[in-house]
């Protein structure tokens, strides 16, 4: 098996249903619940356009070389409905990992639920107003290779965090996060609660009856000095 250049067709997917009831949450709540260790870096951001509020699909994932996007041509040829490619770039900047016209096939074509690129895209001006998740660090004119080495299915590194095929990807404006598929049935209850508890939280910001006593008893468990005065010139 030639590790490092290999495609593997086949995954292990999330359940449907357990899906749908992810892509109705807020990546901010769910993260809550996982420990707020699941978001990629922020430098992964939103491009796209969509009408939709939320991104939420089975991830295929993609190892490409730096600047090469030999391995993402053919996941988008593998992909479907309810698919988000996921690519892994190793952090490299330097070149765009796709365009206008990968990303009209992927939305069109395909009917893939989004694209998430550790690295940077081109044909900003078009992709920008495009009715579709599209998520990558930046743009630059610069094309990117299609020479490989890279691999499909396996599991890869974005945005510091750990992407297996399969794992659930939910996205929104905010960013992006990672639910492992071995773990999300145990997630999603606990992420369901946790949004309408913060659901509540914002109406008692409207209404005046927040709870902020924490804010205090936080600060005196933590032995933080509380003066009655201003601070000395």
């Amino acid at each position: 098996m030639s590790v490092g250049n290999r495609v593997f067709l086949q995954r292990n997917l999330p359940d449907k249903e357990l899906v749908a009831r992810f892509k109705k949450l807020p990546a901010a709540n769910v993260a809550d619940t996982m420990g707020r260790s699941c978001a990629l870096s922020s430098q992964i951001r939103l491009i796209g356009n969509p009408k939709e509020t939320i991104m939420c699909g089975a991830a295929l994932t993609v190892k490409a070389r730096p600047g090469d996007n030999l391995m993402l041509h053919k996941a988008l040829d593998m992909a479907g409905e309810g698919d988000v490619i996921i690519v892994s770039n190793e952090g490299d900047r330097t070149q765009s990992l796709m365009g206008e016209i990968m990303a009209v096939y992927a939305h069109h074509c395909r009917n893939v639920e989004g694209i998430v690129l550790d690295g940077p895209i081109r044909d900003i001006e078009e992709l920008s107003q495009m009715d579709f998740f599209l998520y990558a660090t930046g743009s630059t004119p610069g094309g990117p290779y299609k020479e490989g080495p890279g691999e499909v299915n396996v599991p890869i590194s974005v945005g510091n965090i750990a992407v297996k095929p399969g794992d659930i990807v939910l996205g929104d404006r905010d960013g992006v996060i990672i639910i492992p598929r071995a773990d999300a049935v145990n997630i999603i209850d606990a992420a369901e609660k946790y949004a309408a508890m913060d659901a509540g939280k914002v109406e008692a910001a409207k209404n005046g009856t927040s709870k902020r006593q924490w804010v205090d008893e936080t600060l005196a468990k933590k032995n933080v000095e509380i003066i009655d005065g201003k601070c000395p010139e």
